[in-house]
């Protein structure tokens, strides 16, 4: 199951040792395919200023420099695990990664400028579960919502310096939960847990949270955190879930407006109304995680390797860094650095769109790794 990953381990979890569904040989057809409608192709090394070499990867009009060591942490803190990432409107790159339960007093959130120096750093109060982050712009002002999983178990809206608008934890009144689960400590992967994971904004102010490692419900609150409503929950798909994994509204033009879920244990994504009503179910990826869009793009970051862009009529027009075979060929690749090769990810776990088109990854790898992918 999902819910028995070892984070603290480097070990690969049993759902990326083995999964039916994205079996070898099924991976290499689809590979093939992909190859033919010339969606993928091997990273190439290509002339930059100078003598220094570049890894360009994708190809037509979905072609990227790389970037694997874009924000570099000081000597005194360490990444464990980075988990998402978000961009503020002065471009700045905002990353949680997610902790360790013993070192309450490391932050949990730093923050890069644009050219990938580091700014600033806090969330220590996230520390051991930090999970997922967005921005967003409310009136003229801009704020951090944080997701903390683990033992933290809470979700939370700060302000771009790290400043508590409110905190809070699992809603009770969804009657979802075990008795206690709102103040308890203790990690619960169960189906009574609360597990929260990522967010998406709503037009009038309020805002979806993935319960994705507990109930698998996504929960709606109003603009001040306060709980209004669920849908989904645990089951084999069309409108449950095997771990709701990451969410976005999809306000592409020309698209009805939608609530897009990563169905993360099923290898799909689940469309629904803005109503929480099931509309239909996109297959063929490899444990998606989350979701971004621009303009009329969106982009879906896959454990298994891969980083997937669709277009406005959800096709696949891109796979970046694909490398779904290593998982199998190096053992615990997750935890062996050395073995990482240029232009090819590990375990994307999120990924953001900046105004401009480049794509800022966040692997959940052991020593943590954010890159940066800059549109050619």
């Amino acid at each position: 199951m999902v819910h028995n990953l070892q984070l603290q381990t480097f070990d690969l979890p049993p759902f990326l040792r083995s999964d039916p569904a994205m079996s070898v040989a099924r991976r290499s057809v689809l590979k093939s395919a992909v190859i033919g409608a010339g969606l993928f192709v091997a990273p190439r090394l290509s002339r930059a200023s100078g003598s220094r070499r570049e890894t360009v990867i994708g190809t037509g009009d979905y072609q990227y420099r790389v970037n694997h060591a874009f924000a570099q942490l000081p000597d005194k803190y360490t990444w464990q695990t980075t988990h998402n990432v978000a961009l503020d409107s002065a471009q700045n790159l905002y990353v949680i990664h997610e902790g360790r339960r013993d070192q309450k007093d490391h932050p949990s959130i730093f923050v890069f400028d644009p050219s990938g120096k580091f700014i600033r750093a806090f969330g220590a109060q996230f520390q051991g579960g930090g999970h997922g982050i967005e921005v967003r712009k409310e009136g003229n002002q801009e704020f951090l919502y944080v997701a903390a999983y683990q033992q933290v178990k809470a979700f939370a809206k700060l302000t771009l310096n790290g400043e508590i608008v409110w905190y809070k934890k699992a809603p009770m009144e969804s009657g979802l939960y075990a008795d206690g689960e709102s103040t308890s400590t203790e990690p619960s992967w169960n189906r009574k847990g609360f597990l929260p994971t990522n967010f998406a904004f709503l037009d009038d102010g309020g805002f979806l949270l993935a319960d994705g490692y507990g109930t698998f419900a996504i929960h709606r609150f109003d603009k001040d955190g306060n709980w209004k409503s669920c849908f989904g929950g645990a089951g084999e798909g069309k409108g449950t879930f095997n771990t709701a994994h990451g969410l976005w509204i999809d306000n592409r033009p020309g698209r009805e407006p939608s609530i897009v879920v990563t169905d993360r244990a099923h290898n799909t994504l689940q469309i629904f109304s803005m109503d929480g009503v099931y509309k239909e179910t996109i297959s063929g990826f490899g444990l998606p995680a989350n979701i971004d869009t621009l303009n009329n793009l969106m982009l879906v970051p896959e454990l298994k390797a891969c980083v997937s862009i669709l277009n406005e009529k959800n096709e696949v027009v891109a796979q970046l860094g694909r490398a779904v075979e290593r998982l199998d060929q190096v053992k615990d690749l997750r935890g062996q650095p050395a073995q990482w090769q240029d232009g090819q990810f590990v375990h994307p776990h999120d990924a953001c769109f900046a105004p401009n088109g480049d794509i800022f990854v966040a692997e959940w790898v052991a020593t943590g790794r954010i890159t940066k992918l800059e549109k050619v």
